[in-house]
């Protein structure tokens, strides 16, 4: 059992507490790992909120990089000392879902409720998304692990463990960009920002960044969008005559809002495709026109952590980093200690923001 420093929530939308609490020794297939960088993504503040529901008191955070400090009996590939990026997608290799190539849809994860993280009473602890990060150490399964460079930076690397790989794996994976396409991404946040590289990557023609911030919209460019389009109102009109009056082959929405959902449809071109990678609170609807839609050809995906498979992926996507190719650093809209994880949630919550990231200070 070891004490570790976390950052706490005992109730959705209040203040975390920074406290000592237990966790565990790694078990049969797990990993210790020494938390050095952990980024603050949107799905963190949800969860905070309650808007995703789940118990409390709760440790999240789910985008981190780190190094290994022990292993569990059975754990193969992993060492003491490695340095790795620690995602939520943990999956057992073995269902139909991950046989097929599809880990981050597992159909037996585990119990997600039963971690390894105790209050210092002895009250268990929800290790939210079988991750926990905003702390210094976690344990988790060898499969939400993959070794990564050691010089490449952690506060870079924390980044690939979620918001790169959802929007990366969004554009290329599922909505299966073609070079000459023409694409819209609406949000032009950390994941948005990811969509957009991945679309560009893929060989779109052209790129449209929908945002309600016109400093988004010009960090958009930097990371490969054509043009750049103010939300405000229903700009359709605006888009469409950007992409030749045809509209788009397929419309990511990175953004967890439900309206924007209500809209997206009406950017596409016939056989276009809606992407969605945003996830509003838990209980939201949106609505559709099913016959315009099936008249055009027109379809709506999910799309879950870019359907990545995380020991193919993230190596290629650091190759990609190093040989710059793609941007990390560039995300990156501000350090932050553990203790200052309030300040940084509502750095994050206030739109503004990239990627904040929980940098660790191991001495």
């Amino acid at each position: 059992m070891a004490k570790v420093k976390a950052a706490v929530c005992h109730a959705h939308g209040e203040p975390l507490i920074i406290e000592e609490i237990d966790m565990r020794s790694p078990e049969l297939g797990e990993l210790d790992v020494r938390i050095d960088a952990v980024a603050v993504c949107h799905s963190d503040v949800s969860l905070w909120q309650g808007g995703f529901g789940g118990p409390v008191p709760a440790v999240f955070g789910h985008e981190a990089a780190g190094t290994v400090v022990a292993v569990g009996p059975g754990v193969k590939g992993f060492a003491e000392g490695d340095s790795v990026a620690v995602t939520l997608i943990r999956a057992c290799g073995q269902c139909p879902s991950c046989g097929a190539g599809h880990p981050t849809v597992c159909e037996s994860p585990g119990d997600a409720f039963d971690g390894p993280l105790t209050t210092a009473s002895g009250e268990k602890i929800w290790q939210a998304l079988f991750t926990g990060a905003f702390a210094e150490r976690v344990v988790v399964d060898q499969s939400q692990a993959v070794k990564i460079p050691d010089d490449i930076p952690k506060d870079a690397a924390a980044l690939i463990s979620c918001g790169v790989i959802t929007g990366l794996g969004a554009a290329i994976n599922t909505a299966d960009i073609r070079p000459g396409q023409d694409v819209v991404v609406i949000g032009a946040g950390g994941v948005g920002l990811n969509a957009i590289q991945g679309a560009r990557i893929a060989g779109a023609r052209r790129i449209v960044a929908i945002d309600t911030n016109a400093d988004k919209l010009e960090a958009a460019k930097q990371f490969g969008a054509t043009h750049g389009v103010l939300g405000e109102g229903k700009p359709f009109r605006e888009v469409k005559k950007l992409l030749g009056g045809r509209g788009a082959d397929a419309v990511l929405v990175t953004v967890g809002v439900a309206s924007v959902y209500d809209l997206a449809p009406r950017y596409l071109a016939n056989r276009g495709k809606v992407v969605m990678v945003g996830m509003p609170h838990f209980g939201s609807n949106a609505s559709y026109s099913p016959f315009m839609m099936a008249d055009a050809g027109q379809s709506i995906l999910g799309t879950k952590m870019g359907d990545v498979v995380i020991k193919t992926d993230i190596p290629w996507i650091v190759d990609m980093y190093q040989q710059g190719r793609l941007k990390l650093d560039e995300l990156i809209s501000g350090r932050w200690s553990l203790d200052q994880i309030n300040e940084a949630m509502a750095d994050t919550m206030s739109g503004t923001a990239r990627r904040n990231v929980i940098v660790f200070d191991h001495g």
